[in-house]
């Protein structure tokens, strides 16, 4: 049998999109150009790769078998044109890194600048998940690196601290909760509340341990940003659970007060992980040798 790779990569944006329209989008080919090969590389097998039914494709056995080894052969194929691209123009590649609403709004924007200036031929796919996701993400290989919580489940992968991340309270300074230092969230309950919006990673691991303590926070705004639910609580629209860091932005500017989280799990660090160094691509481990100097702010 043979598969070029174009039948691999096709199979694998099906797989990942679970559709054969929307695979065949990424590949940049008709969908009925994309089912053809399908059914060709299904035919020369002589077993069916895919189901297909009316809300879209899973793949069969043979065809999670066949995921399997398109990844590791892509993946290969990834590596053998970036270091034979070293050789050339320098270091170039593409990155992809999963990472938590925290790192991606707090740290990783001023950590990558300094790296993306200095590396003008890498290109870097930056994209918010919960950590379980990305952690399932990394071990079956559709990202290259993730930044998680360390409460994430990282047995089987490589991590380095990346930051520590504890998350704070914030009230408006005439709050009848600001005379306190410390808070847990059960303290919440009964006072208005200035959450992030709904699909946001923290904030559903923030309403995961809400209901884990029976508890309904109210919500009076959400916002998609740490500066503006700082602003609103300065402004005395509710109280807030951030991180760190931008609670100390927010005191610094004297409109609010802070409070420490004393729950367990308020008390958290960020951690970069992978699969496994030796087998990523240069240009990957570049940038996660980066993330691994930036100081620990």
């Amino acid at each position: 049998m043979r598969f070029d790779l174009t039948d691999l990569r096709l199979f694998l944006h099906i797989h990942d999109t679970g559709t054969i329209t929307a695979g065949a989008q990424r590949a940049h080919m008709t969908a009925a150009s994309a089912s053809e090969r399908i059914r060709g590389m299904e035919h020369m097998l002589g077993v069916p790769l895919l189901t297909r039914g009316r809300r879209g494709t899973t793949a069969t056995d043979a065809g999670r078998t066949l995921v399997h080894h398109a990844r590791a052969v892509l993946g290969q194929m990834d590596r053998l044109h970036s270091e034979l691209g070293q050789y050339g123009r320098g270091m170039a590649g593409h990155v992809r890194l999963l990472c938590n609403t925290v790192a991606l709004s707090e740290y990783l924007p001023d950590a990558l600048a300094p790296f993306l200036l200095a590396h003008p031929r890498v290109s870097i796919d930056l994209e918010e998940r919960v950590s379980q996701d990305i952690v399932h993400a990394v071990r079956t290989g559709h990202c290259d690196l993730g930044v998680v919580s360390d409460a994430s489940d990282l047995e089987g992968l490589q991590t380095a601290l990346f930051r520590d991340d504890p998350l704070a309270v914030i009230v408006p300074r005439g709050h009848a909760l600001a005379q306190r230092q410390t808070i847990c969230l059960a303290d919440l309950v009964g006072h208005d509340v200035v959450g992030l919006v709904e699909d946001s990673a923290l904030q559903t691991h923030i309403d995961m341990h809400a209901r884990r303590l029976g508890a309904h926070l109210h919500y009076r705004v959400r916002l998609s940003t740490f500066d503006g639910i700082c602003r609103m609580v300065g402004h005395g629209i509710g109280i807030a659970v951030v991180p760190h860091a931008a609670a100390r932005r927010a005191v610094r500017a004297r409109t609010v007060a802070r409070l420490r989280l004393t729950d367990p799990w308020a008390r958290r660090r960020l951690m970069l992980c992978l699969r496994d160094l030796p087998t990523l691509p240069p240009y990957a481990r570049a940038v996660l040798e980066h993330l691994r100097q930036t100081p620990l702010a």
